[in-house]
């Protein structure tokens, strides 16, 4: 598939993004708007593309974060338990949800990430969070079917999520590099079945994420993520209220008409 725009605009968007990634957790929900607005790609392709690039991202971001020690192993497989299936039926629900409403979950996944990272505070000399098998699994499993569904890797949905049990921030981004693996294995084993991925865009996606959660992930572990989280914070709103813009004028158009 040919992307309208040209490469460029599209590769500094997906290097970005993997910096974001490595950096705060949040930013994988800005590939798919790129891809489909800026790259005229059909939003389930997109999706499905996105899908596969997060399998490579995943794995360098969890073996950044874990030379740091800031991933929680112990929370890790009861996450996946609840993640595999979870995004495995998001995928199928990709391929029979019409586009438009796939955008609405998307813009709106976007605007709470971002309203959500304004609200967090300081997460210093927080105590640490035991969370129970039970508890953990239906995270997951949430985590899984809104990853596959929006396309957004896991990070997006899992990071607002721990933050608000009060787990400590890079606790939280640690394991949501993690749980990227199972996320995209499953969602793309999913896409492979009954949608369409474009692989050419796909693992070139991978290699600019590879490149921008590396960079990321070392950021984290040197600096405040405080002020990062808000300027995240700030660009996603603007994002998602662009979608919301974007979905509402044909409406509004038809209403004054």
């Amino acid at each position: 598939m040919s992307l309208s725009l040209g490469l460029l605009p599209l590769a500094l968007v997906g290097l970005l993004v993997g910096v974001l990634i490595g950096c705060v957790g949040i930013g994988g929900v800005l590939l798919v708007p790129a891809l489909t607005y800026l790259g005229g790609m059909d939003i389930q392709v997109a999706i499905a593309s996105c899908m596969l690039s997060y399998l490579f991202s995943g794995l360098v971001g969890a073996i950044a974060y874990s030379r740091h020690g800031s991933i929680r192993w112990g929370m890790c497989g009861s996450l996946a338990l609840g993640a595999m299936p979870g995004a495995y039926l998001g995928a199928l629900a990709v391929s029979v949800v019409p586009g438009m409403w796939l955008e609405v979950l998307i813009a709106v996944l976007i605007l709470f990430a971002g309203i959500n990272a304004l609200g967090e505070r300081d997460d210093a000399g927080r105590p640490a969070v035991e969370l129970d098998h039970l508890r953990l699994t239906a995270i997951g499993a949430l985590t899984g079917f809104g990853s596959a569904m929006s396309g957004t890797g896991g990070p997006l949905i899992l990071v607002p999520l721990l933050v608000w049990l009060n787990l400590p921030v890079l606790t939280a981004v640690g394991l949501s590099q993690v749980i990227q693996l199972p996320v995209a294995s499953l969602a793309t084993l999913g896409n492979l079945t009954h949608g369409r991925i474009d692989w050419a865009v796909g693992l070139g996606i991978a290699l600019l994420l590879m490149l921008g959660v590396a960079v990321g992930a070392r950021i984290a572990h040197r600096v405040s993520a405080g002020g990062l989280k808000r300027v995240v914070a700030f660009a996603l709103i603007g994002v998602g209220t662009l979608i919301v813009a974007r979905l509402g004028y044909p409406l509004l158009r038809a209403a004054l008409a």
